[in-house]
């Protein structure tokens, strides 16, 4: 420990001796991998020298902190713009990128993928009678069903109101027509709690399957088509 100062407690007119404790000692940058790198042997290096390769390397980790603090920031803003405002899934942009991303694999392994259209029954209804914060439950409810019962390598999107897009990769029309099946059936059996009120949900659904070849908006429209059959049909 150092004296800092000698103090005159006023009161007393005695001198105060007050402690203060020693400056931890400055880190010294490890040189050990450096200089091998810039051909200077350990031995040879001079205090000057030694101090401005230091603060190099220094300045080097500072960098490489900053770049990676920058390059988390920029994940995160990318995942935010890729996000439904409202829901836990992603926008209608990102749903179109990783469509054309699944039937471009879908193209060159040639194997199928299929994408579901689904559109939710009689929110209009909802929003009028119970108000739009029930319509947004129900609209949660079923984000919710979805993302619980798909893999990890198939994408949930929100393409508009009351419509939800799901890309199955990897997955030709038989085993599509089944799952749109199970997640019809499992968003049925689900109802949406609103101030003390059970509202029945349910959704008119259909699917495409694509080998790759299809343009993206032909893809869409046929997937589209198929779930506006299936709502006219009531089935």
């Amino acid at each position: 420990m150092k004296i800092a100062a000698s103090l005159v407690d006023a009161p007393s007119g005695t001198a105060v001796h007050r402690l203060s404790p020693e400056p931890p000692p400055e880190r010294s940058p490890d040189l050990t991998n450096v200089t091998p790198f810039l051909g200077i042997p350990q031995n040879e290096l001079t205090p000057r020298v030694r101090a401005a390769i230091g603060a190099l390397v220094e300045e080097v980790h500072r960098l490489r902190h900053e770049l990676d603090e920058v390059q988390a920031q920029a994940a995160e803003l990318r995942r935010l713009s890729d996000e439904d405002p409202l829901l836990p899934v992603v926008n209608r942009r990102a749903f179109v990128r990783e469509l054309a991303r699944a039937m471009a694999a879908a193209a060159r392994y040639r194997q199928p993928g299929s994408v579901l259209y689904l559109d939710v029954n009689n929110l209009k209804h909802i929003n009028d009678s119970h108000g739009h914060a029930a319509g947004d439950a129900v609209l949660a409810v079923v984000a919710d069903v979805l993302t619980r019962n798909v893999r990890k390598s198939d994408v949930v999107g929100r393409l508009g109101g009351d419509e939800f897009g799901i890309v199955l990769t990897r997955a030709d029309m038989a085993v599509a027509h089944v799952k749109m099946q199970t997640l019809s059936a499992a968003i049925g059996s689900t109802a949406a709690r609103w101030q003390g009120t059970e509202i029945p949900v349910s959704v008119a659904a259909g699917c495409y399957t694509f080998h790759g070849l299809e343009g993206l908006a032909e893809t869409l429209a046929a997937a589209d088509r198929a779930m506006y059959s299936t709502k006219r049909n009531g089935s």
